[in-house]
């Protein structure tokens, strides 16, 4: 629908699919010479992209140019706050009481009030993420040092070297590596995020209808393929491959989208999944854990279990490999498959987890950060029914509290950048903003990984560090401002 005064004239379209596949926005409003175009899910603000041009006459061609290339994908004029948001998937599992006769041995228990799928452990954090957008970041001995608050429910916690970042249900994914968590990557509007990993600026997305997604870390979409199974639950990625997990197996292809290189079927739909170096460790609806060569796809082992399982991680190597249930048990396994023990979690079921210096970290159905004392003499005493009493921990009274900057004004400024700190600026370039360095001694053809709802052309800002990364960008580390 085309709306407009006798300077601004505006055409919002829509595209809507009955089967449960796209359901996006386009809008184009022409004002004098400046063409500016938002585009996203329906009901969400979505992106924008502003350019000028040297006439109005050339403004219009280029705005009717946009308008016409949507219309042929099938895009139709619409009202805009007529057709709903599309409700989002979110994981529906159900947590039965333990049959395991002893209980875990327990040092320290968070709760963060409602259901957690994110975790990430690393030297010096404990990170959990849960449905309400809460993202907690804690120590090893369970003292809370800080909150993140996302717009949304958190689907997962991934990291890439030492930066985390958040899939959430509203489509983005957020860098929460500095003071000022960002909106690193949206997601197309017709992907319904299920699980995601990012390896090298690269993020990978496995949804609902059983696709794979890959984009840059420009947020431009690289390439995508449809698996033979839906609900896919599991993307891991490496240098070698993308590997792909749904209710038909796992599915590994080419890092550049050059095609399959092997599908295996497993037992039962995956549900979760795991990496290490040379293998794949995929938790099914049928009660087992499979580790597949990531050379071949051949199953090496199986790791049985009594309940349908939800997560599964290794130590390192794989020399042990741990799995929770839909039953509130986790195992632990050697590496060929024997069951060492099975103990309750003094709690609900586990929905992620992983290993880190003989300690097991849970995330849980009744959203809690469990913290488990996973040696082989604290797993033997439990088996004899002696535990730790579980410490539960509480929020500090003035916790530190951080939340994604969604305008340019939600930015500190500064007059000058303090020393040591490094300058970037915004420059249009062929209709997109992109983010180079302007301090000494970068290439400033490379491009930043940095927040879109703050970048303005011409606009500079003051970040603490940068980091090359592979492909040719510079990631944040630290607060960001705005240069006056």
């Amino acid at each position: 629908m085309s709306t407009g005064s006798s300077s601004v004239s505006t055409t919002y379209l829509e595209l809507s699919q009955d089967d449960g596949g796209a359901h996006k926005f386009y809008e184009v409003a022409v004002d004098g010479t400046v063409v500016t175009v938002r585009y996203g899910r329906i009901g969400a603000s979505g992106q924008v992209q502003t350019t000028t041009f040297p006439t109005a006459d050339k403004a219009r061609a280029a705005a009717a140019k946009k308008v016409g290339e949507k219309v042929r994908k099938g895009y139709a004029p619409a009202v805009a706050g007529q057709r709903a948001a599309r409700p989002v998937s979110r994981r529906q599992v159900v947590s039965a009481p333990s049959t395991a006769r002893a209980v875990a041995p327990v040092l320290w228990r968070f709760r963060t009030g409602s259901s957690a799928f994110g975790i990430h452990v690393d030297d010096d954090r404990c990170w959990v993420g849960n449905q309400a957008g809460d993202v907690y970041t804690l120590d090893h001995d369970g003292g809370v040092l800080a909150r993140f608050t996302l717009p949304d429910g958190v689907k997962c916690l991934v990291a890439d070297d030492f930066w985390i970042y958040a899939g959430c249900d509203d489509g983005k994914v957020y860098d929460l590596s500095s003071k000022l968590p960002f909106a690193a990557y949206d997601i197309t509007a017709d992907v319904d995020i299920f699980w995601l990993d990012i390896h090298e600026g690269i993020l990978n997305v496995s949804d609902r209808g059983g696709r794979l997604t890959v984009i840059d870390h420009e947020d431009e979409h690289q390439w995508a393929r449809r698996s033979q199974g839906e609900h896919a639950w599991m993307v891991r990625a490496d240098d070698r491959a993308v590997y792909h997990g749904h209710h038909r197996g796992v599915t590994a292809y080419a890092p550049d989208g050059g095609g399959e290189l092997w599908h295996t079927p497993t037992r039962g739909g995956v549900l979760f999944g795991w990496q290490e170096e040379d293998a794949v460790y995929a938790g099914t609806a049928h009660r087992v854990v499979q580790r597949l060569s990531k050379a071949t796809g051949e199953v090496e082992a199986t790791y049985g279990c009594d309940s349908a399982v939800y997560s599964c991680a290794t130590s390192p190597n794989g020399r042990f490999v741990f799995a929770g249930d839909a039953s509130s048990s986790v195992y632990c396994f050697d590496r060929d498959g024997t069951r060492l023990w099975k103990l309750g979690t003094g709690g609900g079921s586990a929905l992620s987890m992983q290993y880190r210096d003989e300690r097991l970290y849970l995330v849980t159905t009744d959203g809690s950060l469990v913290c488990v004392d996973a040696s082989e003499s604290a797993v033997e005493a439990a088996q004899q029914g002696t535990v730790p009493v579980a410490r539960d921990v509480k929020l500090a009274a003035a916790l530190p509290t951080y939340a994604p900057a969604t305008a340019v004004s939600a930015v500190a400024t500064v007059a000058q950048a303090p020393a040591g700190a490094i300058v970037v600026e915004c420059v249009q370039r062929a209709g997109r903003v992109r983010v180079h360095v302007v301090s000494d001694g970068y290439d400033a053809s490379w491009n930043v990984q940095f927040p879109r709802e703050i970048r303005q052309p011409g606009a500079r800002y003051v970040v603490d560090a940068l980091h090359p990364a592979a492909g040719g960008f510079y990631r944040v580390r630290g607060d960001i401002r705005r240069l006056l």
